[in-house]
């Protein structure tokens, strides 16, 4: 997505950007798009519901450019990015289409190279034991470990205290580890029995 597309975007009522904040604005989806798309999926959105929130979340950043501080502009996008995951989630519930991924799966029999194979059954691992994860737990979870961002940056994101990311982290590492666990031993089972 480029900051072109976003400023092309219809909006309500929305004045063109100055230069400076075109230019800021340029600056964040170049930084930040590829860090808040798979922030959207590790939240568990499809690949095209993760791309329809990537471009609400910078149509937010474009409408309320003056309100991000700089240094900031990466809490911000990741705090606008777990509102518009939850909305999208919910909108997602209700309808009934079947997800691109399950659709990509089914499109291509051709068999993959070993190492893409192994590397797909990874993911949906890791999207499986994500997805046993409650959303609160999930989001703070998917921030540290595969964004980076520490608990005051994740409390930031969350708008919520340190100390409830803290414990959030500490209970989805637990839950993570459960699940794994499970895993583990439903495939040591699934091999002796082979």
């Amino acid at each position: 997505m480029s900051a072109e597309a976003v400023l092309s975007a219809p909006t309500a009522g929305s004045m063109p950007l100055a230069a400076p904040a075109t230019a800021r604005l340029q600056g964040l989806v170049t930084a930040h798009s590829r860090v808040v798309w798979r922030f959207l999926r590790r939240l568990g959105l499809s690949a095209a519901d993760a791309d329809d929130g990537l471009q609400d979340v910078m149509l937010v950043a474009a409408r309320r450019l003056e309100d991000i501080r700089i240094g900031s502009e990466r809490a911000f996008l990741l705090g606008t990015a777990y509102r518009t995951a939850s909305s999208l989630r919910q909108v997602r519930g209700r309808r009934r289409e079947v997800s691109d991924d399950v659709l990509m799966e089914m499109s291509d029999p051709a068999p993959h190279p070993d190492a893409a194979t192994e590397q797909r059954r990874a993911r949906r691992l890791l999207d499986e034991v994500l997805s046993n994860m409650p959303l609160e737990r999930r989001a703070v979870f998917v921030a540290a470990e595969f964004e980076g961002l520490s608990l005051t940056e994740i409390a930031d994101v969350l708008g919520i205290p340190r100390g409830t990311a803290a414990s959030r982290l500490r209970a989805a590492r637990d839950d993570f580890k459960s699940h794994v666990a499970r895993l583990q031993a439903r495939f040591q089972i699934a091999r002796g029995s082979t």
